[in-house]
């Protein structure tokens, strides 16, 4: 090998190990919020994450390790490197690259199929504390968040009690959009005429960014909000100050709130008409028959992640 090879493979290494050392630190100040789960979906979810990784390494390693053995070994100034082109029938050769992958995709698939059972965001959170009820409709660009059982409602401004299961009912009245609070769950897509659930829970007390994981328009890059995990008692507060927020929402207002619009305030109103999510999906919908139920309801299990 020629010393200009060898200085190319230095350099090539020194920059690597810089790109990770700055991610690292980077990582460090700011972690990502997938890999910092604040709720017991994004928990698991995390965990899946490092497994499924962790499982697919055991082959990856292994062939970036003898790329670069085989052409050190196989280099042309090598001349003690025995030629030996006839393994293409090596049984025990093919028998390792052909039954280790075989083997991980088979453990995968257990881990996948009971994964998806256990963490099916149509799923209702076992606790021993009541739910708190929340349906979400994605506009042009902008969160709607309806709180039927305590009459209130807010844009880009979502609040729950810590330790508490919140049950998500998901549509959409604009372009189909996808709901996401990274440090709680994955996200699960909203679409027109349609509604989907997804259950998270938080396990302490935080402020967590959501958005919009869809491109959905112009203004999408724009569809955040903050996702407050208060005390019960904070949480008690926050809803006697909404219910004394001087606007009101009904079918009237919310025509006026529909309307597209950029960079959105967070809002809060009282709600004066509980049927609002209901109205939104009907209006998309014609004469259905059972089965097409059915069909919907098993689409959007399959909708989410």
């Amino acid at each position: 090998m020629s010393k200009s090879v060898i200085i190319k493979i230095a350099l090539f290494a020194l920059y690597m190990v810089a790109v990770g050392s700055i991610y690292a630190f980077i990582l460090q100040g700011h972690p990502a919020a997938i890999l910092n789960p604040q709720g017991t979906i994004a928990d698991q979810q995390r965990s899946l994450m490092i497994i499924a990784t962790l499982l697919m390494l055991v082959v990856v390693v292994p062939v970036f390790v003898l790329t670069f053995w085989i052409a050190w070994k196989y280099r042309a100034s090598n001349k003690k490197a025995k030629h030996t082109p006839n393994w293409d029938h090596n049984r025990v050769l093919e028998s390792i690259w052909w039954g280790l992958p075989c083997a991980i995709i088979a453990i995968l698939a257990v881990i996948t199929w009971s994964s998806s059972h256990q963490l099916d965001p149509f799923k209702a959170l076992a606790s021993d504390k009541q739910a708190v009820n929340v349906q979400v409709i994605a506009l042009e660009w902008k969160w709607l968040f309806l709180y039927p059982d305590l009459g209130i409602a807010t844009v880009n401004q979502l609040q729950f009690p810590q330790k508490t299961p919140v049950n998500f009912q998901i549509t959409s009245d604009a372009p189909m959009n996808s709901f996401w609070i990274p440090s709680l769950g994955g996200q699960v897509y909203a679409m027109s005429g349609m509604s989907t659930q997804l259950h998270l829970m938080a396990d302490g007390i935080g402020s967590y960014n959501g958005s919009s994981a869809n491109i959905s328009g112009k203004g999408f890059a724009g569809m955040k909000f903050v996702a407050n995990s208060t005390t019960d008692a904070d949480f008690n507060k926050w809803i006697t100050s909404v219910k004394h927020s001087s606007k009101s929402l009904d079918m009237s207002e919310y025509s006026r709130l529909a309307a597209q619009s950029e960079n959105n305030p967070a809002t809060s109103y009282v709600l004066k008409d509980s049927s609002i999510y209901a109205k939104i999906i009907s209006k998309y919908m014609g004469p259905m028959t059972p089965t097409d139920d059915d069909h919907k309801h098993d689409a959007m299990r399959g909708m989410s992640m």
